[in-house]
């Protein structure tokens, strides 16, 4: 069968825009029908087109998803309750494997949860990047400041992206199929 997805994603820098544009290839790739969005454009919108599954993803800054993203999920619960969904989050702390960014995205996430009131059936995890041309002097000072701490590239002439491409392709690979075949969404990776 071949699946019509929604994908809404929140995006600061375009790192999340880049993102869902990559898992909107795999699926089309796979012969899926893939409509995305900018949760900027829709966050106020009630979507009632026949979507056979949906991705919603953002990017977490300063502990907090996009509020655009929160206000599409609010709008649309209906709609994500009724067909497979999942949610994918964009975050710097999903580079660090250690037991305190695991915790970081854990928090974010349940906040998340109860702001939005969405428990997604997948939550997925993707490592972000550090944009640092696109940053003002004070959140490049920051940046530089946290990756530091993290051990984390602080080289401020250059960007870093730090996204498994492979993966984020593979996820969207398999919400898709699962969608099509009628899989219920795997619980988190």
């Amino acid at each position: 069968m071949v699946a019509k997805i929604l994908i809404v994603y929140g995006t600061t820098e375009g790192h999340t825009a880049a993102i869902a544009q990559r898992m909107a290839s795999a699926m089309q790739a796979g012969g899926h029908e893939v409509d995305v969005r900018d949760s900027s454009e829709v966050r106020k919108s009630t979507i009632d087109e026949p979507y056979d599954g949906v991705l919603v993803g953002g990017s977490v800054h300063r502990g907090d998803h996009q509020t655009s993203v929160r206000d599409f999920v609010r709008g649309n619960l209906v709609l994500l309750e009724r067909v497979p969904s999942a949610f994918f989050s964009v975050s710097l702390a999903a580079v660090d494997s250690d037991g305190d960014a695991q915790a970081e995205m854990q928090a974010t996430m349940d906040k998340f949860a109860r702001e939005s009131g969405w428990q997604p059936s997948r939550v997925e995890p993707i490592a972000g990047a550090l944009v640092y041309s696109q940053y003002n002097f004070f959140m490049r000072h920051v940046m530089k400041m946290i990756s530091k701490q993290h051990g984390q590239p602080t080289d401020t002439s250059q960007d870093y992206d730090f996204t498994d491409w492979d993966a984020v392709e593979a996820f969207a690979r398999d919400f898709a199929a699962g969608v099509a075949s009628g899989t219920p969404v795997a619980a988190g990776s």
